[in-house]
């Protein structure tokens, strides 16, 4: 049996994110539904990608989550590539240490462009 691969751990998605910040700050989903000012059935779909949350549910759930709404709107912008990343992820020619290599890689690439347009 191989060791998991922390790269599978990494969120694809926005709802991820979310739930994975959420479990970490070790909130029950009541609790952020209840500081973000949202009911718990609205943050669930959130989380499990079902809805997506308007520009002010998402700032309200990044400040609870104690992040910059940014950091969630960064996210949310990866979404379209998460075919790409979940493609490298699952490329099992390619070792743990490759895999992770080319999802760094791609990810300073991303990250330059966007530098660029946005300086």
């Amino acid at each position: 049996m191989s060791a998991k691969d922390p790269i599978d751990d990494l969120p694809s998605s926005l709802g991820e994110l979310i739930r994975k910040q959420r479990q970490l700050a070790e909130l029950p989903m009541r609790q952020l539904a209840s500081m973000v000012g949202i009911s718990n059935p609205y943050l669930s779909q959130i989380e499990n990608g079902l809805r997506a949350p308007s520009e002010q549910v998402l700032d309200n759930i990044a400040r609870s989550l104690g992040l910059s709404p940014e950091d969630l709107r960064l996210e949310e912008d990866e979404e379209t590539e998460s075919d790409l990343r979940a493609a490298m992820k699952a490329d099992r020619s390619l070792t743990a240490a490759q895999r992770r290599a080319l999802v760094e890689v791609y990810d300073a690439m991303v990250a330059a462009n966007r530098a660029r347009t946005e300086g």
